[in-house]
């Protein structure tokens, strides 16, 4: 049997779709995935054993020239992709109206989720069968459920395996032991303080182990720099791209992240990670797997699921914290004295397996 799967974006909503990907292959011996992505995390889908071709798009580089696009032959060239291969079926694992209008050219049927599950309803519109998956779950046993319910299979129970292959990534002889800082993220209030960082690194140090700090574009570099300001122990990457980033995650002790794609990458590779939650919820979105820890704010507009904080400080706030330094607030009930606690626990813990 021959799928394909359409996911084309968000790094973590890629990464949220393995997990199904192995079901199906357990209880479907022979099955096939080919997958439709955006081209930066086309490397992510080559990771999982399920999956056959990858076919990238540049749907957020399309949009902006579709002119150029056209006369490029990019857009013919992902059409004859689709439609060269036999489909038994495909599944919009997406739900947008994005996703959906790339299944209008394969020949195939087409299974996604209904209007009261996607999250633009009328991408359900485009599919043959529409199924129902209920909201307030996590997204990665959404599409477990979405997979079970389009091929046909009772869904297993207990947590979703991701399906890769760690050991293959990481570097042996494994070198001294460190920690992984992800302290890129896209919204604004899903930053951590850098002054929060500084001091988790300084923690750390006082422990014997060394800070590692990714970083994807110049503005992340530049705050890596000023966070690793100073220690001889934090040592700030090369620019990495996703198969370089994996291997230096598969080989870290531990990481502490803020709500951010590397963060679920980190779950994938069963990196044990504290995860940290001011204006998003743990519950729908946070990292999935073994050895996740997720701390999240219990501040009186937490989870405000807000792009913009709009918060008002009040008078006591402002002679309790540093607002220009401690800004969202909400993360000041995750100090960085409450982080280090919680990572020297994770440490130990992974020490003593």
């Amino acid at each position: 049997m021959r799928v394909l799967l359409i996911k084309t974006s968000s790094l973590g909503d890629v990464i949220h779709a393995l997990p199904a990907l192995t079901d199906a292959a357990r209880a479907i011996p022979g099955i096939t995935f080919d997958w439709v992505v955006e081209e930066g995390f086309a490397e992510i889908p080559t990771w999982h054993p399920a999956v056959g071709k990858v076919i990238p798009v540049a749907i957020r580089r399309w949009r902006k020239n579709l002119w150029q696009t056209i006369k490029s032959g990019e857009w013919k060239r992902f059409k004859q992709s689709v439609r060269t291969t036999k489909y038994d079926l495909v599944i919009d694992a997406q739900g947008l109206l994005k996703s959906a209008w790339l299944t209008r050219y394969v020949k195939a049927p087409i299974a996604g989720l209904d209007k009261h599950s996607a999250r633009e309803p009328m991408a359900a519109r485009f599919y043959s069968r529409r199924l129902a998956v209920g909201r307030g779950q996590h997204a990665v046993e959404r599409v477990r459920q979405l997979f079970a319910l389009a091929l046909g299979y009772d869904l297993p129970k207990g947590l979703g395996d991701y399906g890769l292959n760690v050991e293959r990534m990481v570097e042996l002889p494994r070198k001294n032991p460190y920690v992984l800082f992800l302290h890129g993220t896209t919204w604004d209030t899903k930053h951590w303080p850098e002054s929060y960082w500084r001091e988790l690194a300084e923690r750390v140090g006082h422990l014997g182990v060394a800070v590692k700090l990714p970083w994807g574009n110049p503005i992340e570099k530049a705050r890596a720099e000023r966070i690793a300001a100073g220690f001889r122990h934090v040592e700030v990457l090369p620019k990495l791209n996703l198969a370089g980033v994996g291997k230096v995650l598969a080989g870290a002790q531990a990481c502490v992240a803020v709500d951010t794609g590397l963060g679920h990458l980190a779950a994938a590779l069963d990196v044990p990670t504290l995860s940290l939650f001011g204006p998003t919820n743990p519950g729908l979105t946070g990292a999935y797997g073994k050895a996740q820890i997720h701390i999240a704010s219990d501040f009186p507009c937490a989870p405000c699921l807000q792009k913009k904080c709009t918060y008002q400080p009040t008078a006591d706030d402002a002679r309790q914290f540093d607002l220009k330094r401690e800004w969202p607030l909400c993360f000041t009930r995750l100090n960085p004295q409450r982080v280090a606690s919680r990572l020297s626990t994770l440490l130990l813990a992974e020490e003593l397996r």
